[in-house]
């Protein structure tokens, strides 16, 4: 055998792979030496034809630097516009035209009938008779129950925790397998006023149940995006054992009136604002936002605060008369599942 043969004919593939290395080293040489000039010719002219498109540059690194002066173009031409009708608007004084009402997708949805006036009479009849009336008359202190399905995980049972110190009087109980139907009546017997059920998937939590004792009503919601404090980015210290106080927004339907009156029965009517705490709940899209924060006055207009956790988002999936019953319960509203999600749930039912 012709060894010899064999080691000339690897030298020579080695050489042709360094040569083809080289070449491509040099290619890309030309290319951001072509960049650079291009770059300074766009400084020059500032502008770009009218029918430039970015997507015909074949070259990746050449679009994507096109793409990204395109982008600081227009970022220019919108500070100076915005300074133009700065200037023009404090020439003009008490004569200048409105500002412009910029489309958002609140401001573009449709009107929901729904909704009512805080005012109405009928409106001031049903707060006064219903099952948080005596909450907001201080005739009854809530005290809450945190539980969990049965054998929860590490992520599900730290949210409990930390929830637990967002709601005041607030206990956590982790049960293990024993029914929903047990837990009420001892709930009731030992004076709690609410029952918290966290449900998991895949070691996630994803759903609430909100039970009020003793006689409901009772609300599901779907969770999503829970963070916990130790993922939140500049959170501040754990809070303290302060009654925070509650803002609601946006709970202005019949069944989102009831819904905020609900949330607002889990704190304390008679807030500690010496500990500066404040819990959200924010409807937006039938979407309610959850945030937890402290807050302090630097000055006459300027407020600091902190975001405390946790953080989570809710859903409602249905609002059920009186207690928690999945055979026998009746249900004041339910959300409209599309058939595709209907089908998906039958089938993991079968599974």
């Amino acid at each position: 055998m012709d060894f010899q043969g064999d080691a000339c004919t690897k030298t020579e593939a080695k050489k042709g792979a360094k040569t083809k290395k080289q070449k491509r080293m040099n290619e890309c040489k030309d290319v951001e030496a072509e960049t650079s000039v291009q770059a300074d010719s766009v400084e020059e002219e500032a502008a770009f034809p009218p029918n430039f498109s970015v997507s015909e540059i074949k070259n990746k690194q050449r679009r994507h630097f096109m793409f990204m002066k395109l982008k600081q173009e227009k970022r220019k031409r919108k500070l100076e516009l915005k300074k133009k009708r700065k200037k023009e608007r404090e020439a003009l004084g008490d004569k200048a035209p409105p500002k412009e009402v910029p489309k958002t997708i609140e401001n573009q949805r449709i009107y929901d009938e729904t909704t009512v006036n805080p005012e109405d009479e009928e409106v001031a009849f049903d707060e006064g008779t219903d099952e948080f009336s005596s909450y907001f008359n201080r005739l009854t202190n809530p005290k809450v129950l945190i539980t969990t399905s049965d054998r929860p995980r590490g992520r599900t049972v730290r949210f409990c925790e930390q929830l637990s110190t967002a709601v005041p009087d607030s206990h956590v109980y982790y049960r293990r397998g024993l029914a929903l139907k047990r837990v009420i009546p001892q709930c009731i017997s030992r004076g709690f006023t609410f029952l918290i059920v966290i449900n998991e998937d895949r070691k996630v939590p994803n759903g609430m149940v909100l039970c009020h004792l003793p006689n409901g009503p009772t609300a599901h919601f779907k969770v999503s995006s829970v963070r916990l404090r130790k993922e939140m980015k500049r959170r501040g210290k754990d809070p303290t054992e302060h009654s925070p106080e509650v803002i609601l927004n946006n709970f202005t339907t019949r069944l989102g009136h009831s819904i905020g009156r609900m949330f607002a029965a889990l704190f304390p009517h008679d807030p500690q604002f010496i500990g500066r705490q404040v819990a959200t709940f924010h409807n937006q899209r039938d979407f309610i936002f959850f945030r937890f924060h402290r807050y302090i006055f630097k000055n006459e207009k300027k407020v600091g605060i902190q975001e405390l956790g946790p953080r989570f988002t809710l859903k409602l999936r249905s609002l059920q008369k009186g207690t928690f019953d999945s055979k026998y319960g009746e249900y004041e509203w339910v959300h409209k599942v599309s058939l595709w999600a209907l089908h998906a749930r039958i089938l993991q039912c079968l599974i």
